[in-house]
């Protein structure tokens, strides 16, 4: 058996899994690491897409009811 779990301690600072998160930490591009693996994941494209969607049809409602009162 392999000692796989040895460094989940934090004790080499580096973690097995979380390699691609870390480097997104330490260069500071979490937002942008976070956006693409939303955008990656079906049911996250449906609902960046369903958001816009809403938004979009909230924003057109207050232009079209703010002229016409």
């Amino acid at each position: 058996m392999t000692d796989d779990n040895s460094n989940m301690n934090g004790s080499d600072g580096d973690w097995k899994g979380f390699r691609e998160i870390d480097r997104a930490i330490a260069e500071n591009r979490v937002t942008a690491y976070s956006w693409k693996k939303t955008w990656a994941d079906p049911w996250g494209k449906a609902g960046l897409i369903a958001f816009a969607v809403l938004f979009s049809a909230f924003v057109a409602y207050v232009i079209i009811y703010d002229f016409l009162i």
